[in-house]
């Protein structure tokens, strides 16, 4: 069983940044493809970002390519989410995932841990 805890989230300006953290409980985290998705109130889940086991390969939604990084930590267990330029439609509860499945899976259903979500707010 693998833990996913996410940090980060908040109220920030249109224009702005906010680096996200999720946090795995998983002794062999880096073993585990980690994405982000996000859900904006009445709306499905969406893809945000992937990275695989290494970090050597990430892939990000059109919606937030050139805004968005996603980068990971082995060593502490830790995968990030760095958004800038941040939109009002960015607005969504931000959630971390993990699965021990490789490759850049971008569909909510091919993973099979999930963290709480962290909110993220953009607005003036």
């Amino acid at each position: 069983q693998v833990q996913l805890v996410e940090s980060g989230g908040g109220l920030v300006q249109p224009g702005g940044s906010l680096s996200l953290s999720c946090t795995a409980s998983a002794r062999t985290f880096s073993m585990y493809t980690m994405a982000w998705f996000r859900q904006a109130p009445g709306k499905e889940r969406d893809f945000v970002a992937v990275i695989t086991f290494s970090g050597a390969s990430t892939l990000n939604a059109d919606s937030v390519k050139g805004r968005f990084t996603i980068s990971r930590d082995n060593a502490k267990n830790t995968v990030y989410l760095q958004m800038n330029s941040l939109k009002p439609e960015d607005t969504a509860v931000y959630y971390c995932a993990a699965d021990a499945s490789s490759g850049l899976r971008t569909r909510s259903y091919e993973y099979r841990y999930w963290g709480r979500g962290t909110q993220v707010t953009v607005s003036s």
